[in-house]
């Protein structure tokens, strides 16, 4: 059955025609391997979801597809999102990353704030913070080289400035004080309360680019969240939690390929990409279902083995 609803699809271009995600200007490039994931993992989700929906008041599900950056979470969840509504089941498609406090450009500059206010502190503790190397580290801000590891080398007291920013910036990255899980909960707990009509929100990447939109949930069973932070304990409602694992050498293939952000290959994105990979690895156990590069299921111990 399950291989039945995707026999159609014969090339690229038709897979791409499906509906996809609600996040405004993404660009989600669907593939055969995709495909193949989804085939892969959908018998041992439905053995999970089909009773969750049975035996819930107003038979609605909530399931979140997690993992890091170039897992492939976008395309993976418009599959299962497109399959449910056609076997009957009814789904939508919402993408987490419409619910940050603030938008990207403004996102990025808080993060790196909080990097490098967090870093210059940790000199100022640790009574390396001297008058030349104020000028140094000024200098290197100014370039946008500040996060660069290979600075170590000439300038040592650069290592505890990049791991109290580092530091720092593990106390804000997936915390409330960047996302609004609170709206996000919310939303999730009207949708399994049986509300029919919930407002979402959709975020662009101008400051003026924020709105909401009216969507009809009468005839949804499933609702599919797609988002890093999938598995996050600041999130409620999650009944499966979905979780890809990744191969660490893929992650900027596919920023660049998703078009996203620019400098999404400086020193600063890899420090960024590092620490939602270590959150990941910390909320692994919260997930039902954990898929290899490969489109395996895996146990958690399989996928804390292949990530470390």
């Amino acid at each position: 059955m399950v291989k039945n609803i995707f026999d159609k699809f014969k090339t690229i271009e038709e897979l791409n025609n499906i509906p996809k995600g609600d996040m405004p200007g993404d660009k989600i490039n669907i593939d055969f391997g995709h495909l193949k994931k989804v085939i892969n993992i959908l018998p041992d989700l439905l053995k999970t979801l089909i009773p969750l929906v049975d035996n819930h008041p107003y038979n609605r599900v909530v399931i979140s597809v997690s993992g890091g950056s170039g897992t492939g979470k976008s395309e993976i969840a418009s599959l299962l999102s497109y399959y449910f509504n056609q076997t009957g089941f009814g789904s939508y498609n919402l993408s987490g990353d419409n619910y940050p406090h603030r938008i990207p450009q403004y996102n990025d500059a808080e993060r790196l704030r909080i990097f490098r206010q967090s870093g210059i502190k940790g000199l100022i503790v640790q009574g390396q913070y001297l008058h030349e190397r104020r000028k140094i580290l000024s200098e290197l801000q100014n370039s946008n080289h500040d996060c660069n590891p290979d600075l170590v080398k000439n300038h040592p007291w650069m290592l505890i400035y990049q791991n109290e920013g580092k530091n720092g910036l593990r106390s804000y990255l997936g915390t409330p004080k960047e996302i609004n899980f609170s709206e996000l909960n919310e939303i999730i707990s009207q949708f399994k309360n049986g509300a029919d009509k919930l407002f979402l929100r959709r975020m662009g990447r101008k400051e003026w680019e924020i709105w909401y939109e009216l969507i009809n949930f009468k005839n949804i069973k499933v609702l599919v969240i797609d988002w890093t932070h999938g598995i996050s304990h600041f999130l409620n409602g999650i009944d499966i939690p979905v979780l890809l694992g990744s191969k660490p050498q893929d992650t900027l293939k596919f920023r660049k390929s998703r078009n996203r952000d620019s400098g999404i290959d400086s020193p600063f994105t890899d420090m960024v990409l590092d620490i939602e990979q270590e959150l990941l690895i910390a909320q692994a156990s919260e997930a039902k279902l954990i898929v290899s590069a490969n489109g395996e299921i895996i146990s958690y111990n399989e996928y804390i083995k292949a990530m470390r």
